[in-house]
């Protein structure tokens, strides 16, 4: 088990998001639902890509927002349209790759080729690349490559 893990506070839809989430992600599990005093789940143990998270079913009393994010890191466009798509359905796009899912949960879908284009050895390209970034709501690596490759 992990030293550390992430606790996601739901209204009630707890169980419907681990199974959401894991049908999304390879390597991923619903486990142990321990139910409340009501007989409906309290808790929801699940593993996200073999990262271990647990939903509780706390009220309505506490919101996500864009202060904690889920970020996935993707090797390709492929796998940011995938995951960017999925995650999306019943949700809300933002801006630089970033999105809430339907729960309110916030995500960011980012290629693993940013690090090198933001962080170029090319200051200028860098920057074209950022302003690029910064027009779109799911990142495009092509966009994002020809910007900083001056085209």
């Amino acid at each position: 088990m992990q030293k550390i893990s992430t606790c996601l506070w739901f209204d009630g839809q707890a169980a419907e998001a681990a199974e959401f989430y894991t049908s999304i992600f390879d390597k991923s599990s619903v486990g142990q639902i321990m139910p409340g005093p009501d007989g409906h789940a309290l808790t929801v143990e699940f593993e996200i890509d073999g990262r271990h998270f647990l939903g509780l079913n706390g009220g309505p009393a506490h919101k996500f927002n864009e202060a904690v994010s889920l970020m996935v890191n993707c090797g390709s466009q492929e796998e940011v349209d995938r995951y960017w798509d999925a995650l999306l359905a019943g949700g809300e796009e933002s801006m630089c790759g970033w999105l809430k899912d339907r729960f309110g949960l916030s995500w960011q879908i980012v290629p693993t080729a940013m690090s090198a284009l933001l962080g170029g050895s090319d200051p200028d390209g860098s920057r074209r690349a950022m302003e690029a970034m910064m027009q779109m709501r799911k990142l495009d690596i092509n966009i994002l490559q020809k910007a900083y490759d001056g085209g």
